[in-house]
């Protein structure tokens, strides 16, 4: 008998997979005796006791019978096909749901931040994190601080009250939201957030509404949950209220940084896209996405402060804040929504991480998160006056320049080109190490306006000024420099 060991962790577990193999395949038949284990060992250069462990576990497992004084022998484990019949991968593997086909579909990752570049030299991807050794030590410490004291039960599905108390406060004092606990759910990101509303307040073919153009991954989310996901025009003012549609489930907005334009939305635009909410019965989502960094000012009221008939999900997260690995973000719902987000959260995960929860109420409670929030906006507003003084030196009237004041990204307009042009100058500065990303995957339209969408919170000042000065470059070699 030949046996072939796969080279792959321990002796003994190498030699159970392939005398399963050899069983499963029928080239070891019932019945048949399979060679002892001194003589096994010799021929496979293995100690005794492996092949004895080995034969142990297949017996454990009902591959093998032993007999006492007649060795090992190979048991009747019902109908097996030979290696000849094998069906094929595709044939053993049972249909997709339609929420799997679905999701294959609008899946992607080459867009995830650090995933698909890091080996490039300077990467101007949008949602790297902002490089903060401080930060890093300090939440060691909260870590090991709430290590100490957290509960080892599961979790409150709801998120530890400490946490939700913080977050009212804060959102109270820098976002203009007076929330209660009670109305406070903590999740595991935006993503889940909207997961979460899909499951709650959509049924298949419901309408939901995105800016044009929007967060791809939210577009993602609903397509996979069967939405029929329209865009709606933006402006230099942000989401135009005019153009939404008479009907629809839901409208996902991003009116304190329109993503990925940067646009603010105006107090009379708010106003009249609550009304078309509220008039409609339909739910409007705030994707409060990083409404805590603005250079020129205090950040600016949140839609959520100016919803007095319940229409509005609200989301924060701490990816932007702190760093996406953390993974936790939170909604505040209208109160005739709670139950229901509640049990949907229970039934996908049974409540978020406590300890990290914990570790976060403590670093809000001391003051430390809002430290580390002036200390991000300084490091963040020296990177963007990096990278706007670097276009101007070194772009020359290639690009209309968008800034918004505000955030950890830049929007580039090429002024004359196309998407294509666009995508090989992308193409182009990669081969020379510098990541450079479209805005056209964020767009329904592929009439849409061509564009770079330049996240700066991943560089030092520098680095930027060496990258950007490297787009230049890049835009004389392939002709696109204005």
């Amino acid at each position: 008998m030949y046996i072939d060991l796969d080279g792959q962790g321990p002796r003994y577990a190498q030699l159970i997979r392939a005398l399963k193999a050899a069983i499963l395949d029928s080239r070891l038949s019932a019945g048949s005796r399979v060679p002892a284990s001194r003589s096994l060992a010799n021929e496979l250069g293995v100690s005794r006791n492996t092949v004895m462990a080995a034969y142990d576990q297949l017996q454990a497992e009902g591959f093998l019978l032993g007999r006492v004084g007649s060795g090992s022998y190979v048991a009747d484990i019902g109908n097996r096909r030979t290696s000849a019949q094998q069906p094929t991968n595709e044939a053993l593997v049972a249909p997709l749901s339609a929420f799997a086909r679905r999701a294959l579909a609008v899946s992607d990752g080459a867009l995830i931040p650090g995933r698909q570049h890091s080996d490039l030299r300077y990467n101007l991807q949008y949602g790297l994190p902002l490089t903060n050794p401080a930060l890093i030590s300090a939440w060691r410490r909260e870590l090991n601080r709430a290590s100490e004291r957290v509960e080892l039960d599961y979790p409150d599905v709801q998120g530890l009250l400490a946490l939700r108390e913080q977050i009212c406060d804060y959102l109270a004092r820098r976002r203009g939201v007076n929330a209660s606990p009670e109305n406070v759910l903590v999740i595991s990101g935006t993503q889940q957030a909207f997961a979460l509303a899909s499951r709650v307040l959509l049924d298949d073919g419901d309408t939901v509404v995105l800016e044009d153009p929007h967060y791809r991954g939210a577009r993602q989310i609903f397509s996979a949950y069967g939405a029929r996901v329209r865009g709606v025009r933006v402006d230099d003012e942000g989401l135009v209220p005019s153009a939404l549609p008479n009907r629809a489930r839901l409208a996902v907005v991003t009116p304190s940084h329109q993503f990925p334009t940067g646009a603010l939305l105006p107090l009379a635009r708010r106003v009249e896209l609550l009304e078309w909410a509220t008039a409609r019965k339909s739910w409007l989502i705030e994707d409060d996405y990083d409404g805590e960094f603005r250079f020129g000012g205090r950040p600016l009221a949140a839609l959520k402060s100016l919803d007095h008939d319940g229409r509005v999900v609200y989301i924060g997260s701490y990816s932007k804040t702190l760093f996406p690995a953390l993974r936790l973000g939170y909604m505040v719902l209208p109160e005739s929504l709670g139950e229901a987000f509640r049990a949907a959260k229970w039934l996908e995960d049974r409540g978020s991480n406590t300890l990290e929860q914990a570790a976060l109420a403590h670093f809000m409670s001391s003051g430390g998160f809002e430290r580390h929030l002036r200390r991000a906006a300084q490091s963040l507003s020296a990177r963007r006056t990096a990278m706007l003084a670097g276009l101007r030196k070194h772009t020359g009237n290639a690009f209309e320049i968008v800034d918004s004041n505000a955030g950890m990204h830049l929007t580039a307009w090429l002024r004359s080109g196309s998407h294509a042009d666009c995508e090989r100058l992308a193409v182009h500065a990669r081969e020379r190490g510098l990541g450079l990303y479209t805005v056209a995957p964020y767009s329904f339209r592929t009439s849409a306006r061509p564009g770079l969408l330049l996240g700066y919170a991943g560089l030092p000042p520098a680095d930027i000024e060496a990258a950007v000065r490297l787009l230049g470059r890049c835009l004389l070699e392939t002709n696109l420099s204005a």
